[in-house]
């Protein structure tokens, strides 16, 4: 039996939580291994639109087993609304059941804590012009207090006893932070109520927690496959990505192991998702982004407005320079495409196959967001098409262009495309390649 892990390979958004929906007919468990409800997968069944922020996307399909791994961090009052939603359409039964409950928390995994949102907008705030585009959620405090070690783990959140001395410790340090940058701090009553707080949700999610590695490692050994599902993309690796404008979390495929706690060895093949075009949320370097109307008509066609903040996203053409590099640091064997049907309509397609800087041709992407910022596209042009259908059975469905556009991709990057995405439904993607066999 194989497994998989899915990415983005872009700067998020790249249509994972749908993929994962379709790759999840033939896994039998699903991991989310990284991030928080920072998150947004966005999965369309018979035209209901559900947004995960925390739970995994093989939820909607009722015999998986769903696991969030120890490497992810979570808002406990966030993960009860989305579990209390799912359960309200009759998609996760909140009860241990005879099996135990199909939800499975990572014991290991540490707690955004209501003062970690507090410092993270405040901080945002006194940035001004220098912000990182933080979505507000606190993960990116949470993730400090957790290398810290001094951060709040869902063993000590269900140890009703344990939940007031991190609190109280963790809160000493937060007013510090809001003293600095004029922030509202946490006094008596409203400190007594977050403790109260958190112990009755940590009673809530107690029947779910579990050490999610040794229940990953015995479905792989029972002969159960297992798909890694990513959050974020590859460009907002806290490592490899466009550092700052990252995120606070490891997105690449080889950190699917250490936020799942089972060995590399698991993984399997690993699948890139990306669109047939380009976009970003926030701030930081975007070489081959629209800033005109054609962009704007992208952002609109698209959809492109952020599931989780609802911000607009920035959009702009492929970028191949960028593509090579995510390739190539996650060890890529297998691409989705979506959103191929956007594309249609638009007349000539623009892909970025290289990048020069004052006159000098790059032979990688740059690391330094200074260069970045400085990088020309050199573009090559291809012939637009119309007429993508809702549906294919294959490629041959797709426009004489639209094959063309797909087929230069893939060559480009060197790895088989294995998910063509038409439409945002379950259904309206064609599979060429299982990715779990």
């Amino acid at each position: 039996m194989s497994n998989a892990v899915c990415i983005g390979a872009q700067w998020g958004d790249e249509g994972k939580g749908r993929i994962v929906d379709r790759l999840s007919e033939q896994a039998d468990v699903v991991v989310r291994f990284h991030g928080g409800n920072n998150a947004g997968h966005t999965v369309v069944v018979d035209g209901v639109t559900t947004i995960l922020h925390l739970v995994p996307s093989g939820v909607l399909h009722k015999d998986k087993l769903c696991v969030i791994g120890p490497g992810c961090v979570i808002d406990p009052e966030v993960l009860l609304q989305e579990m209390e939603m799912l359960s309200a359409r009759g998609l996760l039964d909140l009860g241990a059941g005879a099996g135990g409950p199909r939800l499975v928390i990572a014991d290991q995994a540490h707690v955004i804590l209501p003062f970690h949102k507090r410092v993270d907008k405040a901080r945002e705030a006194a940035k001004g012009t220098r912000k990182i585009g933080t979505t507000g959620r606190g993960i990116g405090p949470a993730y400090e207090d957790k290398a810290a070690r001094r951060g709040l783990r869902v063993h000590d959140l269900v140890e009703p006893d344990r939940v007031a001395e991190f609190v109280r410790h963790g809160v000493m340090y937060a007013n510090s932070v809001l003293e600095a940058l004029d922030g509202e701090v946490y006094r008596g009553e409203e400190l007594e109520h977050m403790i109260a707080r958190l112990r009755e949700q940590g009673q809530k999610l107690k029947p779910c927690v579990d050490d999610a590695g040794a229940r990953i490692a015995e479905a792989h050994a029972a002969g159960k496959r297992v798909l890694f599902e990513g959050a974020q993309g590859a460009l907002l690796d806290l490592d490899h990505g466009t550092y700052p404008f990252v995120t606070s979390s490891n997105c690449l495929a080889a950190h699917a192991s250490v936020g799942s706690g089972v060995g590399p060895n698991l993984l399997g093949r690993v699948l890139a998702v990306l669109k047939a075009y380009s976009t970003r949320v926030g701030e930081g370097p975007f070489p081959t982004e629209l800033t005109d109307a054609q962009g704007e008509a992208l952002r609109q066609k698209g959809g492109e407005f952020g599931a989780t903040t609802g911000r607009p996203r920035r959009t702009g053409w492929l970028d191949l320079v960028a593509l090579k590099y995510a390739v190539r640091i996650n060890g890529v064997t297998d691409l989705a495409i979506t959103k191929l049907d956007v594309l249609a309509g638009f007349g000539d397609i623009k892909v970025a196959t290289a990048y020069d800087v004052d006159g000098v041709r790059l032979k990688n992407f740059p690391h330094d967001v200074r260069t970045l910022n400085k990088v020309v596209p050199v573009y090559q042009t291809f012939p637009g098409f119309d007429g993508v259908p809702e549906r294919i059975a294959s490629l041959d469905d797709l426009p004489p262009a639209a094959r063309r556009y797909l087929g230069f991709v893939q060559e480009s990057l060197g790895v088989r495309l294995s998910i063509v995405g038409v439409g945002p439904g379950r259904g309206q993607e064609l599979v060429l390649n299982d990715v779990l066999a």
